[in-house]
């Protein structure tokens, strides 16, 4: 986060593949206007909620139930400020964010992160933490 921070201020994010929703609650306390959530598990969903009610952050949030590659597939150019994806490993998803977003830049900036084997189409700022990487992509 502290690698967006300056992005951060008065930010429109998305979170895709939100989980607890753990990034996009993080972009709020730095400052993030809005935060819009993509999941489609249940359980997660279900905490996702809880988590924004405990913290108190019910009108700066929306959550969207269902595909993230195919909510992402849906988005004009720079409808969002900043945007996450934290897809499962081993399936393909973080490619398919990336190619969505080369197609139609959806944020200013996109953060995927990914496992290390995987190198995303014309990706030039990959981070390495261990066997994680974290690929940004960014507007002009």
């Amino acid at each position: 986060m502290s690698i967006v921070h300056a992005d951060l201020v008065d930010a429109r994010v998305l979170d895709l593949f939100a989980g607890s929703g753990a990034l996009g609650l993080e972009a709020l306390s730095r400052a993030a206007r809005s935060v819009d959530f993509v999941e489609l598990g249940a359980r997660s969903i279900t905490a996702l909620r809880d988590n924004i009610t405990l913290v108190g952050a019910d009108a700066e949030c929306t959550v969207h139930r269902g595909d993230a590659v195919r909510f992402a597939s849906k988005l004009a150019a720079a409808d969002f400020d900043l945007a996450f994806a934290d897809p499962p490993y081993r399936l393909g998803l973080a490619a398919q964010i990336a190619r969505r977003w080369l197609e139609t830049p959806f944020a200013r900036v996109l953060g995927i992160e990914h496992e290390k084997t995987v190198h995303l189409p014309d990706s030039t700022d990959r981070r390495v933490y261990g066997d994680t990487v974290v690929t940004f992509y960014r507007t002009s």
